[in-house]
């Protein structure tokens, strides 16, 4: 016997469209509501969790449970050190993984999950600091915490009022705002935050420096302060970085010489065959020092509106040199 799906009541867009609008603004409303329990204990909470010396706990049973394991993430990513423990294994052993020295954070809209509060006094036990976020302040689970965060909501944006929606929502909110207090109090930075990110985006922007993405050694196009204009070309050529750099005898920058310069000058009319490179370079050109991020070189192309940046050592000598391209192919921009 196959199971058939349960009967539908015919589908009705404008009212599907209606419930939508209703779920965005009972939402809205229950993190609005929100504003109004926070204040004293919310600063306590967030000196807690600055102070702790281990890791913050997050527990939680159901859709609380999977809001936790979004904070964790949310605060492991934004320098607190966190980690999700599921009340029920912990009954059964994993309780071990948390020390005196950590803090647990215990989310229950109710307040009376049985998993979550069969295991309060053990905690307790501990020393352990515990804050929780319910909806009821005079819950067991309320009543048992050192600092207790009200998440609760008028209704649900379930029309049966029964399907955690709105609760869960503030639930999440309230963990958020947390998670920005602390990075905020830690002077957290967007370096910061790219080192936990190493493979996204950001990462690459932030963590990608002048010398992991240039040009250098014999790949750098230079010429001296006599060479020919042939000898410019053919270097220019050889090296394709559509620029060369243009040096004294210490290996100074003097100029640079690029292929919007020569474009320039033969819509001027001027004869270059007999030009040296001193001649025709366009002087003081931007540089970039080597320990620089690659996010700089990308500002300075977009503010100078050029696309070649010469790169110097600590010594102010030339030993590189990036264009667009390569900045493109380190997916900096």
């Amino acid at each position: 016997m196959t199971n058939k799906p349960p009967p539908t009541a015919a589908f009705d867009a404008n009212r599907a469209i209606a419930l939508a609008h209703e779920t965005l603004d009972i939402e809205a409303a229950a993190v609005l509501g929100l504003k109004r329990h926070v204040g004293s204990s919310f600063v306590q909470a967030v000196q807690r969790m600055l102070s702790v010396r281990g890791r913050v706990v997050v527990m939680g049973m159901g859709k609380s449970g999977h809001i936790g394991r979004k904070i964790v993430a949310t605060l492991a990513s934004t320098g607190t050190p966190a980690m999700f423990v599921h009340p029920a294994e912990a009954s059964h052993g994993d309780l071990g993984m948390i020390q005196a020295n950590d803090l647990v954070l215990a989310i229950s809209n109710s307040g009376e999950s049985e998993e979550l509060n069969a295991i309060l006094p053990l905690i307790k036990r501990l020393g352990t600091t515990l804050i929780a976020i319910a909806g009821d302040a005079d819950s067991t689970l309320a009543r048992h915490a050192d600092v207790f965060l009200n998440s609760s909501v008028q209704k649900e944006a379930c029309p049966l009022n029964l399907a955690p929606t709105a609760s869960t929502t503030a639930q999440l909110a309230l963990g958020d705002a947390l998670a920005v207090a602390l990075l905020d109090a830690r002077g957290f930075k967007a370096e910061d935050f790219a080192r936990s990110h190493p493979g996204g985006a950001l990462g690459r922007k932030l963590l990608t420096h002048v010398s992991d993405v240039m040009r250098s050694g014999d790949a750098v196009p230079r010429v001296g302060l006599s060479a020919t204009f042939s000898e410019l070309m053919r270097e220019m050529s050889a090296k394709g970085l559509g620029a060369s750099a243009v040096v004294d005898e210490s290996g100074c920058v003097k100029g640079i010489f690029t292929d919007g310069d020569l474009r320039r000058l033969i819509e001027k009319g001027v004869d270059l065959r007999g030009s040296t490179a001193a001649q025709v370079m366009h002087p003081n050109p931007s540089t970039l020092s080597r320990d620089a991020l690659a996010v700089e070189a990308v500002a300075l192309m977009e503010v100078r509106r050029i696309t070649s940046v010469l790169v110097l050592d600590a010594d102010g000598q030339l030993c590189g040199a990036l264009n667009s391209n390569d900045l493109l192919r380190a997916k900096v921009i």
